[in-house]
This record gives C-alpha cells, sequence and structure tokens, in this order.
C-alpha cells in the first residue's frame, strides 16, 4: 500500500516504532509484532543519523531511549500534519460495527483521533460476531504474542466523532479485503483463517529461528506463513516454504486458536508434489532419502561414514564456508560440520 500511496503523490509515514524503522532503512518487516527484530540499536542508530539529518550530529545516541525519543520527537510533528490516519484492525466487531486496534505505543490512538478522516483497512477473516468475542480473543492475543494479560492500549472505534466529541476523525471509512480469502474459507486450509497474528509459532519455530523472517519473502513468516502464503499467492510461486519445517510440531501446541499447522503445512506438501512444481533433483533426492531411510542397516552404513568424513574435511574450525551444491545456503551463513559419530553410535557407546 506505502508504494501505490507514493505513486499517488502520497508521503506514507509509519507510525509504529519498529515499522518506522525499516520504512528508513526500506526493508521488509522480519516479525510480524517485532518488525526490525533483527537490527541492533547501533544499526537503528545510523539509521537515524542518516535520515534525521537536520538533528545535532554529535547527539548522543547509544543508549535506546535515546532513540526512542528521538522518534517520538519526530512523529508525532506528522500526527498533527496528516490529513488522513490508515490503521488496521485486529479485530472488526459485527454487532457493534466497531474496529479494534492492539498497540504497547499508542500510535494506533493518535493515527486514528488525530487527522480529520480515519480509514481502516483490514482483511475479512477479523471479523468477529459479538463484544464478547472480541474480549476473549484480545487475552489469547496479548497472552500468546508478549505474556501480557493485555497491551497497553486497547482502542475500539465506532465510526467519526459526534457533535458533542471533542476528539476523533470526521470521516471514516472501513476498506475490507478478501485478497484470496474466500477462496481459501472454502478449501482444506480454512483453519488457517482462525490465525489472530500473535507470532507465537514463529517465536517457537526452530527453523524461524534459525534463518530470519526476511527468508520467507511474504508478509507472514515462519508456520503461519508457510500456510497462508501459498494460500494466497498459490503454491506454484511460494512451494517451497511448507518445507521449510522440521514439523517438530511446537507451533501447534503453542498456537492459541489450535490451527494444526504442521497438518496444513503437509497437505501443501502433498499438493506441490502433485502438481509437479518441486524441480527434478528435488524428487530425486526425496526418493533416494526415502529407499535409505526405510533400510535401517544400509542408513547407518552410509551416515556413519559421511559423519566422520564431514567432520574430519571441517577440522578444527567446525563449520564449511562454502560448499558445493549448497551455495544458496553458505553465501550468508556457514554451515555446521557434523559431529564424528552418529546419535546412534554415541549411544551404544555410552550403553557399553
Amino acid at each position: 500500500m506505502n508504494a501505490a500511496l507514493i505513486d499517488a503523490g502520497i508521503t506514507p509515514i509509519e507510525t509504529d516504532l519498529g515499522e518506522y524503522i525499516i520504512q528508513l532503512a526500506d526493508e521488509a518487516p522480519s516479525h510480524i509484532i517485532a518488525p526490525v527484530v533483527h537490527k541492533t540499536k547501533e544499526q537503528v542508530a545510523e539509521i537515524f543519523r542518516d535520515h534525521h539529518q537536520h538533528l545535532d550530529s554529535q547527539r548522543d545516541l547509544t543508549a535506546g531511549e535515546d532513540l526512542v525519543s528521538e522518534a517520538r520527537t519526530i512523529l508525532r510533528e506528522k500526527y498533527f500534519e496528516a490529513d488522513v490516519g490508515i490503521t488496521g484492525a485486529n479485530f472488526l466487531i459485527a454487532e457493534t460495527g466497531s474496529t479494534v486496534i492492539v498497540t504497547n505505543e499508542g500510535n494506533g490512538d493518535l493515527t486514528q483521533a488525530l487527522p480529520d478522516t480515519h480509514v481502516v483497512v483490514s482483511s475479512i477473516e477479523k471479523v468477529v460476531p459479538t463484544l464478547e468475542d472480541a474480549t476473549t480473543m484480545i487475552r489469547l492475543l496479548g497472552r500468546s504474542a508478549t505474556g501480557q494479560d493485555m497491551s497497553a492500549y486497547t482502542t475500539f472505534s465506532t465510526g467519526p466523532k459526534r457533535a458533542a466529541d471533542k476528539d476523533g476523525p470526521k470521516d471514516f471509512h472501513v476498506v475490507l479485503l478478501d485478497n484470496g480469502r474466500s477462496q481459501i474459507l472454502g478449501s482444506k486450509y480454512r483453519d488457517i483463517l482462525r490465525c489472530i497474528r500473535c507470532a507465537a509459532c514463529m517465536n517457537h519455530c526452530p527453523v524461524y529461528a534459525a534463518v530470519g523472517g526476511h527468508t520467507y519473502g511474504s508478509t507472514y513468516m515462519g508456520p503461519v506463513g508457510s500456510v497462508i502464503t501459498p494460500a494466497i499467492w498459490g503454491i506454484d510461486a511460494s512451494s517451497d516454504l511448507p518445507n521449510a519445517s522440521t514439523f517438530c510440531g511446537r507451533c501447534a501446541e503453542v498456537c492459541p486458536m489450535k490451527i494444526p499447522l504442521p497438518d496444513l503445512m503437509r497437505e501443501w506438501r502433498n499438493d506441490a508434489a502433485q502438481g509437479g512444481y518441486n524441480s527434478f533433483w528435488e524428487r530425486l533426492g526425496v526418493k533416494i532419502w526415502a529407499q535409505i531411510a526405510k533400510r535401517p542397516t544400509l542408513y547407518r552404513s552410509l551416515t556413519g561414514p559421511t559423519a566422520w568424513l564431514g567432520a574430519m574435511l571441517a577440522g578444527k574450525k567446525g563449520y564449511f564456508q562454502s560448499i558445493p551444491g549448497l551455495s544458496s545456503w553458505t553465501k550468508s551463513r556457514v554451515m555446521p560440520a557434523p559431529a564424528k559419530k552418529s546419535f546412534m553410535a554415541q549411544y551404544k557407546a555410552r550403553q557399553s
């Protein structure tokens, strides 16, 4: 949406602190509730110095409080200058026509209360029937997202300000986005629409922790992204995402909405295989692996020597900087060397 606004001659300003930082850095978010978790405060300070050049170049930005204070000063001016405030919605309440936003910074309240026009942009699965349903979801969201009983700011908005109201927008608009949701609702992947964007699944996902959010190439990362992105973009454009899982089951275990994420990723893997979206080498590799894995004696006879050879080649470094055929992995990270002995060999040694 920001790109479309810029093309239309409108300057959008992100008001969430993390989103503001990555907007200045011209990057995508790496986490859905902590978008700038991939940057250090030193990197943030460098970004602020590059973009806030009208401020004292010798100012102290070593502490996190200094960075927050500077961002607050810059953004507060923007609130009063803005003609339109655009927010999302954590929930939309059918019973009252209210929209609900949940934040810990208060930026959402200022965005919708100070400008003359408030526009809410939300996808259709955020609609809940009643106020009671919304309050239940709010309790789940805070506890699963940040461990709070409730976020610092939980704001209900129901239309423009009335004649007697001192604050609030004169105009109020709600834009409902389908963007493939209706199609998902009628499919075997409909359970993913229960997601409340708490990020608990990615916070507990070993794959997300290893590769980071940008690797998913989507607004949604982690296990939820591995399911909802193929549903919106099509499995032909994102067939690799459902494979970004060890199927350890932690995502399903911590999900407050009880979404069977591993089962849904397994369904996408089947769809990708049946649709022929996997490469020839990937299919060949899986077939070879299946033949080896089904034969324990063959498996142990191959993995034992392979692990030993890998450990020997890595030497004292304990990792590989570059491996032929795995350049996509090693160009941005090292590959740890395997242990000299397999788990089974170590287990037997301990038992003897």
